[in-house]
């Protein structure tokens, strides 16, 4: 008898993520510009200052890291305006969504999340051999009414993307309030808001400050979006100081590199880096918006660094077709979208370059 997998672990689809630059030109054989529009990655790249950092840390890469993130812990906590005690910190946020799952839910038990949302969410409870529901999108948004008419005295999860990904879509504070007083205490409730720092809207909640009142409630960050540093993987939650000591209890040692934190470090002091990602992101929404209605392509308005268009045909020619042009896409089939691709917005020159090529394709 070979080695087999338990059940549960046999039935999961393994996350497909963004294809690499390098992989592309591999398999297509291309020799020119290649521009990676897939992953939701800061264009810009990191921070300078982090760069400064890293450079300057290198010496030190032969000793562990500081195990209880020490120095990133006290300035995030400030920034933030919590208690270090309320942080924990994770190989990127998708890590911090694995502790709360491993914390939380045992074999049987029910959790909710929306279909169409950050499919990690459905492999962490598929990971973990859990009962969950599946609420379909409302108009590419959660809905929060029917998410909560599934939540039972016996659910120990909700999952909720805010902005969703990959959809783009928003729920406003009193969206989210009103959810919050159907759940009960007894269940966990993770806002997963990875792309919260490009939103401009008056009405995204402050969840953070919410969280005073609300002790069954844990909001995920990231430094691999606005901020860069995808590719040191380290990501947040943030929580009440209970909630926050059991999930502990499950983190790995030296989770966090020493390279990662010193990266951190400096990219929380870089906020002039911040402001002008979130200016070049705007300004590329909107011309992509422009160009793609002028092209006559569906697109849901986005709060976040990508858009998903529907060109209304089968997503993957198109996929495909946009490689060889050297432009790589996300297509989001395993999401349940079959028509549907996600962009990145990247640069100037990339957006006009993703355009033309969308033109061709779609002649």
């Amino acid at each position: 008898m070979k080695p087999q997998a338990r059940p549960n672990i046999q039935g999961i689809s393994p996350y497909i993520p963004g294809k690499p630059i390098e992989e592309v030109r591999r398999e297509l054989g291309i020799r020119g510009q290649i521009i990676k529009l897939a992953s939701n990655e800061n264009p810009l790249g990191p921070s300078p200052k982090a760069v400064k950092a890293l450079r300057k840390s290198l010496k030190e890469i032969n000793l562990y890291p500081d195990d209880g993130c020490f120095a990133l812990s006290k300035k995030l906590a400030a920034k933030l305006g919590v208690n270090e005690d309320q942080l924990i910190f994770g190989n990127g946020s998708v890590d911090v969504i694995e502790f709360i799952t491993k914390t939380f839910v045992a074999p049987g038990d029910h959790v909710v999340i929306a279909e169409g949302a950050f499919i990690m969410y459905k492999i962490a409870a598929k990971m973990a051999d859990a009962r969950p529901s599946l609420i379909p999108l409302k108009n590419y948004v959660h809905d929060l009414d029917a998410m909560a008419a599934a939540v039972t005295p016996q659910t120990k999860v909700v999952y909720i993307a805010n902005p969703n990904n990959p959809t783009g879509t928003m729920l406003t504070e009193a969206q989210v309030k009103a959810f919050m007083k159907k759940v009960p205490e007894s269940c966990v409730v993770v806002f997963d808001e990875a792309y919260s720092e490009y939103i401009d809207r008056p009405d995204f909640p402050d969840t953070i400050k919410l969280l005073k009142d609300w002790p069954n409630a844990i909001v995920l960050h990231t430094f691999s979006k606005i901020y860069g540093l995808a590719g040191l993987r380290v990501g947040y939650g943030v929580g009440s100081p209970e909630l926050i000591s059991q999930i502990r209890k499950v983190r790995l040692p030296f989770n966090i590199s020493l390279s990662g934190q010193v990266a951190c470090l400096a990219a929380l002091d870089d906020s002039k880096h911040l402001a002008r990602s979130k200016k070049l992101n705007s300004q590329g929404r909107e011309y992509l918006y422009q160009q793609l209605q002028a092209l006559g392509i569906a697109y849901v308005p986005s709060e976040g660094n990508f858009i998903l268009i529907d060109p209304k045909t089968d997503s993957m020619p198109v996929f495909t077709a946009l490689q060889k042009l050297g432009v790589i896409v996300r297509p989001v089939k395993n999401y349940g979208y079959q028509t549907e691709l996600r962009v990145t917005i990247g640069t100037a020159r990339q957006n006009r370059k993703l355009i033309g090529a969308l033109k061709q394709v779609l002649k």
